[in-house]
Parts: structure tokens; C-alpha cells; sequence
């Protein structure tokens, strides 16, 4: 490929979501592979004010494939929200003769990538790095799949509780703004009642709801709440309504919490981080930029960053649907 990029830079911002790491890995050989050299910015936005560079080659990624979290490291950075900061991060970039550079992290990342871009004009490429999947342009981001696989294997644990004690737990995942995790786990592992962002359940629907399980039958229950939940302040707030209206059920809360973003990633995360870092890659040097790469219908797919940004990924209405008819 004759392109005037020959050197490209790689961080990691925002949450940190399993399967960054194969993300890292595959950049750094997909640019050795094309004869263009890869540098790692480490600390996110921060470690670029800062000139926080490495350059990387095929050996310094080998056996991250398998783990968790990101290399790069990733960071807060005030400076870069402010006109001087990114005006000296574009500095830095230049200083180190860089010519583009990939973010992974989620939309505020993109933001700022954006902004930089706009400012500078120096080529930049999403890739999709959050376990949210509240991304526009792809079906799934990169750590969504593992982030699942992980709540599924708590939930089991706790419903052996739950039954053994004949208990109610609410389940707290994570999801501020999105329930594709609350979604997609509760009907994984066979929750009574699954409450997300985009669908407001209702008090008085969640007790009647819960009146008919323990009428038909059932003598646990398990509850999956997304935090962006609107029923009350919090899922303690929550339990403790169920509990003072329902005394017949004795109320669990389990919060999940920061271990949803840790562990080895999932083979399809691997795969995915694969082929989305290779896409971002070559589109950088076919000339190009400001684009997200994900996936659409399992084809690997461009977005303008602006859409991924501005868009909001939709709850599955099929889900919603198969998850009303089997939580009876």
C-alpha cells in the first residue's frame, strides 16, 4: 500500500474492557506487517500530553492475547478537555513523527479523538473498546461478549443461594445508560425479571410479577437490574420496596460491580478485537480517517465517528419480546 502514513500510534481510554489487549496485539503486527512502525501511548489522552510513547513491535505484544485489562494503561486527563492540552498532545505527536492514531475506548473517547482530529487534521480510527455495547455502528463491542459470560457464571452462583435459602436477589449489572447487559445475561441465566433503562417496568407491574412466581411456584427468584435503572434511587432502594411490600419474599442485593470489566476475554471478543484492529489499520493507510470500525450483520463494517458518537446502539426488540415470554 503507497500511502504517506508510516507511523501510527495506538491508546486506550475510558473503562478498560477485556480484549484491548488483543486489540494492541493485532495493530502493532498488522502495521510490522505492512512496514509501518507502531507506537503505544500509555495512560490514555494523558500519556499523550505527556509524550508517554513506545514503540512496539511483534515480540513486545506476545502472550497478551489472553489477558485482561489493557497494557497501554488508561486515564483520566483534564488536560486534554482544554484547547492547550490537545494543542500539546498534537505537539508531542509531531515531535515523534506520528502521522496517525487509533483510540479504543467507548464514545467519549471518540470525542476526543474527534476533536483532536478536527483541530489538527491528523487521521484517526475508532475502534469500539466498552463492555456497555452502547456504541452506534457495531452489534457488538469489543469486551460486551466476556462482560456477559462473566455475570451469566455469577448469576448461576448466586441462584444456588437463592434456592437453597429461598431468597429474592437483585442483581446489579452494569449498564448506566444501556441494559444490554441486564438484557442479554437475564435471559442467559433464566431471570425471573430483568429492568433496564429503556423499558420502564413499573413498581406496581415488578410486585405483580413477582406475586404470580411465587403463586406458580417458584420458590426463589433471581432479578437483574441495569444501574441506570429508574424505579428508584438505587437497587438497595429497590429491594428494600420489594421486601416492605412483598414480606413473604426475603430480599438479597448483590452488586457485580468492577469484576464485570476484568478476566481473560472470550475467543469472539479475541477474534473480534482481530479483525477490527486489522480494518482500522489498513483503512489508515488506504488513506482513510475519522471512521469507528465494527461489525454489521458479522461483516466488518465503517462508521463516520461523529454517527457513532451522536447514535445510540437500540435494545433488541426480539429480546425484549423472548425475554417476556420465557420469565414466566
Amino acid at each position: 500500500m503507497d500511502n504517506p502514513i508510516k507511523k501510527i500510534a495506538v491508546l486506550t481510554s475510558g473503562g478498560d474492557a477485556p480484549g484491548m489487549n488483543a486489540a494492541i496485539r493485532a495493530i502493532v503486527r498488522t502495521c510490522f506487517y505492512h512496514n509501518v512502525i507502531c507506537v503505544g501511548v500509555f495512560r490514555g489522552f494523558q500519556g499523550l500530553v505527556e509524550g508517554d510513547f513506545e514503540i512496539l513491535g511483534p515480540r513486545d505484544v506476545n502472550y497478551i492475547i489472553n489477558k485482561g485489562g489493557t497494557i497501554l494503561k488508561t486515564a483520566r486527563s483534564d488536560a486534554f478537555r482544554t484547547e492547550d492540552g490537545r494543542k500539546q498532545a498534537y505537539q508531542k505527536l509531531k515531535e515523534a513523527n506520528i502521522d496517525a492514531l487509533i483510540v479504543i475506548g467507548g464514545d467519549g473517547s471518540f470525542m476526543g479523538a474527534m476533536t483532536l482530529s478536527k483541530e489538527f487534521d491528523i487521521p484517526v480510527m475508532g475502534i469500539p473498546g466498552t463492555i456497555d455495547n452502547d456504541i452506534a455502528g457495531t452489534s457488538h463491542t469489543i469486551g460486551f461478549d466476556t462482560a456477559l459470560n462473566t455475570v451469566v457464571d455469577a448469576v448461576d452462583k448466586i441462584r444456588d443461594t437463592a434456592s437453597s435459602h429461598k431468597r429474592l436477589f437483585f442483581v446489579e449489572v452494569m449498564g448506566r445508560d444501556a441494559g444490554h447487559i441486564a438484557l442479554n445475561a437475564g435471559i442467559g441465566a433464566g431471570a425471573e425479571e430483568i429492568i433496564i433503562p429503556e423499558e420502564n417496568l413499573g413498581l406496581e407491574r415488578l410486585l405483580e410479577s413477582l406475586k404470580k412466581s411465587k403463586k406458580s411456584g417458584k420458590s426463589s427468584s433471581i432479578v437483574i437490574v441495569a444501574e441506570g435503572e429508574k424505579l428508584g434511587k438505587n437497587v438497595f432502594e429497590l429491594g428494600q420496596y420489594v421486601e416492605d411490600n412483598l414480606p413473604e419474599y426475603e430480599v438479597r442485593v448483590s452488586v457485580l460491580g468492577h469484576m464485570q470489566r476484568g478476566g481473560a476475554p472470550s475467543c469472539f471478543d479475541r477474534v473480534l478485537a482481530s479483525r477490527l484492529s486489522v480494518k482500522a489499520v489498513e483503512t489508515l493507510l488506504e488513506g482513510g480517517k475519522n471512521q469507528m470500525v465494527g461489525l454489521i450483520n458479522d461483516q466488518v463494517a465503517l462508521t463516520p465517528l461523529e454517527r457513532a458518537i451522536k447514535g445510540q446502539s437500540a435494545i433488541d426488540a426480539e429480546l425484549l419480546r423472548v425475554s417476556d415470554i420465557i420469565t414466566i
